[in-house]
């Protein structure tokens, strides 16, 4: 029976309270609420961390992310299927890198790390994405250039410990120090003057930033030329430029961020995002 319009458009609230979207059908809703879930948030970090890595174990809590995801990059051929392995490794972020660039998406919005949109893309019909994340806008923190996500977690880390923090360098410089190796080429890294401070103090800096979902460390000049200086990344800022997310991966495998790759000089903290942070 056909409904009067009058009785239609009092219809089509309901229709869209049942299904969740206004004006999907009820049964393609259903499929959509019965899709498996990728979760961002754990496999940013296995693409951070799983390049990294001298074997080929996947990140904790993310395999099962990581296969959908390869699955997705497999059926598109961008994958051959023998990397189907929820090891989210090097070849998985050129086969992501590849995608994103298929998008049209060029620069940081194509670094192989898995952005809201373009992972939302990859899964139409296949997954859905839950704990999505991303940077937000470009602010400026003390004359330089951060994201929000970086400079909310700033905020987190002088609340912690009472201080101010003062900046030498932000994010998206690229090309503007060439000691820094590209590490801020891309958002989510900062580095933080060490005047006046003692090595407890610095140590104490190291350790909130590390808290709210930083790897961190204290550089010194016998490291390279460079003077005394704090350098932090953030921990699945899906900015980062690729050597800003390598140093990411070693600092989970409890390495310096440093290209010769030598042990974890800084405090041991338990290890979490942001969003993590957050939840805890």
């Amino acid at each position: 029976m056909k409904l009067p319009p009058c009785a239609a458009a009092l219809a089509a609230p309901l229709l869209a309270c049942l299904t969740g979207v206004s004006g999907v059908p009820a049964a393609q809703a259903a499929d959509v609420r019965t899709l498996p879930r990728v979760d961002m948030e754990a496999t940013v970090k296995a693409a951070q961390v799983d390049p990294r890595r001298s074997d080929d174990r996947p990140t904790p809590g993310a395999k099962a992310d990581v296969l959908l995801v390869e699955r997705a990059l497999r059926d598109r051929h961008l994958l051959d299927a023998k990397w189907v392995d929820g090891y989210f490794g090097a070849t998985t972020v050129v086969a992501f890198t590849k995608f994103q660039r298929s998008l049209g998406l060029t620069g940081l919005a194509a670094n192989g790390l898995p952005g809201k949109a373009s992972l939302t893309r990859l899964g139409a019909g296949r997954f859905t994405v839950t704990r999505t994340i991303g940077p937000g806008a470009r602010v400026s923190v003390g004359g330089v250039v951060v994201d929000a996500r970086t400079r909310s977690m700033l905020a987190e880390a002088k609340r912690l410990l009472g201080r101010d923090l003062v900046l030498l360098q932000g994010s998206y410089n690229r090309g503007g120090d060439p000691t820094s190796a590209g590490t801020h080429d891309g958002g989510g890294v900062v580095d933080i003057s060490v005047e006046g401070m003692g090595s407890a103090t610095r140590t104490a800096v190291v350790r909130a930033l590390r808290r709210v979902g930083f790897a961190a460390w204290v550089r010194n000049p016998g490291q390279a030329d460079w003077p005394w200086h704090i350098h932090a990344a953030a921990i699945n800022d899906t900015d980062l430029s690729s050597q800003a997310q390598h140093q990411i991966g070693d600092y989970y495998l409890g390495l310096n961020g440093l290209a010769g790759r030598g042990p974890d000089d800084g405090p041991k903290v338990p290890i979490r995002t942001w969003e993590e942070y957050r939840r805890r």
